[in-house]
């Protein structure tokens, strides 16, 4: 009778570990899109905006201080003179979008994709962009006036960017 009992169990546990298990694909209603008809406002202070997906936008001079920015996508934004100070853009992406001249004091970047994005005269003191995927000349300019610790993770900007 054991015996029995531990053919079956097995005979089970064999098929359980053979069979696939079912796939749940990510929903395109995970990711909030937002359109210029959608923006009424510049100001996205403290605003939760996890996975939101920016594309084609006018945002200049916006205000995004303080926002979780979590996986969001910039594509092909204009955030020139924009304040993203202290925001939390870890595992963002942004492409062949603008921060010229904006303000990423105290941000987290952290594993973040800033792809052929300009990112020319932005402040970055105590920012953090431990394991961003940045453009090598975008990084030697950051370089020239990066300085600080991040408050939140502890991390120099300079070390964070690989700085020499």
């Amino acid at each position: 009778m054991f015996r029995i009992r531990t053919a079956i169990l097995c005979t089970l546990l064999a098929l359980f570990l053979l069979l696939p298990l079912p796939v749940h694909a990510a929903s395109s209603a995970a990711t909030r899109a937002i359109d210029d008809e959608d923006i009424v406002t510049q100001d996205f202070s403290g605003q939760d905006l996890r996975e939101a997906e920016f594309s084609n936008n006018q945002l200049a001079g916006a205000n995004f201080s303080e926002a979780d920015l979590t996986a969001v996508v910039f594509n092909g934004v204009d955030l020139t003179g924009a304040s993203l100070k202290n925001v939390d853009m870890t595992g963002g992406m942004a492409y062949l979008s603008s921060f010229a001249e904006a303000d990423l004091s105290g941000a987290i970047l952290t594993e973040a994709m800033l792809l052929q994005s300009s990112l020319r005269n932005a402040t970055v003191t105590d920012a953090d962009f431990s394991f961003a995927v940045i453009d090598k000349d975008q990084v030697k300019i950051l370089c020239e006036t990066a300085s600080g610790v991040n408050p939140v993770t502890g991390v120099d900007t300079r070390d964070s960017l690989g700085c020499p």
